[in-house]
């Protein structure tokens, strides 16, 4: 099995940014795409950012499109969430999970698996 870990959350203003890590454990990190998801109390999971394999693809929710970016470092197994430009509506708790396929197709939550314990980010006002 995969075991991910996020970490990197915190506490920032508005405006501020932070950096999120997914460590992966195991050899199959390379094997599909790697996804951000985030969840606010009282709302679905929904999709931030996924990254391909090698790291050549990405796609962004259409909310963080131009302030947050996703990179991979499979040597390290590693895959990051850059978070720029950050709004009071970024705040939730932020998982990583794998890809349960290695086609390319939907990014709900239920494709993906071996999600970690998540990391909290609160943007204030």
């Amino acid at each position: 099995q995969v075991q991910l870990v996020e970490s990197g959350g915190g506490l920032v203003q508005a405006g501020g940014s932070l950096r999120l890590s997914c460590a992966a454990s195991g050899r199959t990190f390379k094997s599909y795409d790697m996804g951000w998801f985030r969840q606010a109390p009282g709302k679905e999971r929904e999709f931030v950012a996924r990254i391909s394999w090698r790291g050549s693809i990405t796609d962004y929710a259409e909310s963080v499109k131009g302030r947050f970016t996703i990179s991979r470092d499979n040597a390290k197994n590693t895959v990051y969430l850059q978070m720029n430009s950050l709004k009071p509506e970024d705040t939730a708790v932020y998982y990583c999970g794998k890809a349960i396929s290695g086609d390319w197709g939907a990014k709900r939550p239920t494709d993906y698996a071996y999600w970690g314990q998540g990391t909290q980010v609160t943007v204030s006002s």
